[in-house]
C-alpha cells in the first residue's frame, strides 16, 4: 500500500507505509532494521528517532532534518540523491556510509560521527559544529569553504582530499598532519 502524506505527527510508532510524507514530524519513532526503500521525505523532521541499520535504498530525503536519533549503520549510499539536503542535530551517526553522495552546506552540530565511510563525498561549506569523527574516511572527499573549527578527532589527509578554504583551528590542525608522522607537543 503506498500512501502520502502531509503535515502529520506520528509519535512512538514501529511501523511506517510506503508513501510521500511532506511535512512531517516523527517523534521518538523506533524503524531501526527496517527498510525505506522507495520512501520519500520532504520537509520532515525526525526527533529523538532510532533509524539504526534503517535500509534506505532509493529514498529521497528533500530537506530532512535528525535531532537526537540515534542513526548507527545506515548505508546511505543508495538514496535518491536528487534534492537531497540533510541537517543533523545531537545525532549519533557512528558506522554509517555517505560514500560519493553531494552533502554540500550540510551541518552536523554536537553529533558522534565515528567511523563513517565520506569517500569520495561532496562536503563543501559543511558544517561539523562540536562532532567527533574519530576514524572516519576521508578520501578523495571535497571539504573545501568546511567549517571544522570545533570539530574533533579527525584525521584527514590534505593530499588526497580538497581542504581549500576550509575552516581549522590550531587546536585541531593536528588532525591534518597525523598522516605525515609528525609529532606535535
Amino acid at each position: 500500500m503506498f500512501v502520502e502524506q502531509i503535515d502529520h505527527t506520528y509519535r512512538n510508532i514501529t511501523d511506517l507505509k510506503r508513501g510521500i510524507y511532506r511535512d512531517c514530524l516523527f517523534i521518538q519513532c523506533d524503524f531501526s532494521g527496517q527498510t525505506f526503500a522507495n520512501y520519500e521525505f520532504v520537509d520532515c523532521e525526525f526527533k529523538e528517532c532510532n533509524l539504526s541499520n534503517l535500509k534506505t535504498d532509493n529514498a529521497s530525503f528533500k530537506t530532512v532534518s535528525f535531532s537526537g536519533c540515534k542513526l548507527i549503520g545506515i548505508d546511505f549510499s543508495g538514496i535518491n540523491s536528487f534534492l537531497l539536503k540533510l541537517n543533523f542535530e545531537d545525532c549519533n551517526l557512528n558506522l554509517s556510509s555517505f560514500y560519493e553522495l553531494n552533502l554540500s552546506k550540510t551541518r552536523f552540530t554536537r553529533c558522534e560521527i565515528q567511523e563513517v565511510d565520506f569517500t569520495e563525498c561532496n562536503l563543501t561549506e559543511a558544517v561539523f559544529e562540536d562532532s567527533s569523527l574519530s576514524l572516519s574516511i576521508f578520501d578523495r572527499t571535497k571539504l573545501s569553504n568546511s567549517d571544522l573549527t570545533t570539530a574533533r578527532d579527525f584525521e584527514i589527509d590534505p593530499r588526497k582530499n580538497n581542504i581549500k578554504k576550509a575552516r581549522f583551528t590550531r587546536e585541531n590542525i593536528a588532525g591534518l598532519v597525523m598522516g605525515f608522522g609528525i609529532i606535535i607537543s
